[in-house]
């Protein structure tokens, strides 16, 4: 019998884009280790320019048809989130172990949290627009309402030190309200990918709604603030000088600019939302 050890292989992580799992146009990859050794866990893809690009245009094929899914529709697919991210638990959590050092009841509280947070904008999909919209008193014979609607495409900008919940949390909320998003993880946020592309891929998403992309955040995040494409741009960090750059670059289209606040809160789905006022005549 031979005594040969077979080597691991690590695994290849790759970007979702339009609903497929391509590897970056560029070519490039980065090695993701094992918290604290020298041993590779996996390679993961270093998106480009180009990959943002075709993102944000598959996000914008996907916003028609994605905003005018029924609220109920959008309510049903997040809660399918949750059930395949529940399905993932235990992938996701030792990813997280291995990777970023976390002690496994952390882990394990991280994957349960981003599971209720999808519960939780599943049950405000069909609910939000009821609390934030109003009926207008007017002088004169009209019925006179202000709905929300989304803002349409958003760039979602991850932080250097990841964290799991948070981005769920932007990414449901973001989506709630008919958006459609492409994601930067960043380098850290790639031991995700896999796992979380695979839970929009099985929900019934539509392909382009979620679009993720690993790589160097500080190389990319000019290309998506600066997008004319691209309607509004949220960053999860608290680099002050990122958030001023990104406010430069919003100038030219007047891109909206948001700074991740409080998770599961209303606020974080109205930061994403525009008003609609509409006048309609009644009898009199």
């Amino acid at each position: 019998m031979s005594s040969t050890v077979r080597l691991k292989v690590p695994k290849t992580i790759k970007l979702y884009i339009n609903g497929q799992f391509p590897r970056t146009e560029s070519g490039r990859s980065y090695p993701i280790y094992f918290h604290g050794q020298k041993e590779v866990y996996a390679n993961a893809c270093l998106g480009s320019r180009k990959d943002v690009r075709a993102a944000v245009e598959a996000a914008k094929k996907a916003l028609p048809g994605w905003c005018h899914k029924t609220a109920f529709l959008r309510s049903q697919i997040l809660y399918r989130m949750a059930e395949m991210t529940e399905s993932k638990r235990l992938e996701l959590a030792a990813a997280l172990v291995d990777t970023l050092g976390l002690a496994p009841e952390k882990a394990d509280q991280s994957v349960e949290e981003a599971i209720a947070t999808f519960i939780y904008y599943a049950g405000f999909a069909d609910k939000f627009s009821q609390v934030i919209g109003s009926i207008n008193p007017v002088a004169g014979p009209y019925h006179n309402f202000t709905a929300p609607e989304p803002v349409g495409i958003v760039g979602i900008i991850g932080d250097n030190e990841f964290d799991f919940v948070k981005i769920v949390d932007q990414i449901s909320s973001v989506i709630c309200s008919g958006n459609t998003a492409v994601v930067l993880l960043g380098k850290p946020g790639a031991v995700i990918l896999a796992s979380l592309a695979e839970v929009f891929a099985t929900s019934d998403l539509p392909a382009g709604v979620v679009n993720l992309i690993s790589g160097d955040t500080d190389e990319l995040y000019p290309h998506l603030g600066g997008h004319m494409e691209v309607h509004s741009v949220t960053y999860l960090g608290d680099d002050k000088k990122l958030t001023s750059e990104l406010k430069i670059l919003s100038i030219e289209n007047m891109k909206r600019v948001i700074v991740s606040g409080q998770l599961k809160s209303l606020d974080s789905i109205v930061n994403f939302t525009e008003y609609k006022t509409v006048w309609h005549p009644v009898g009199l």
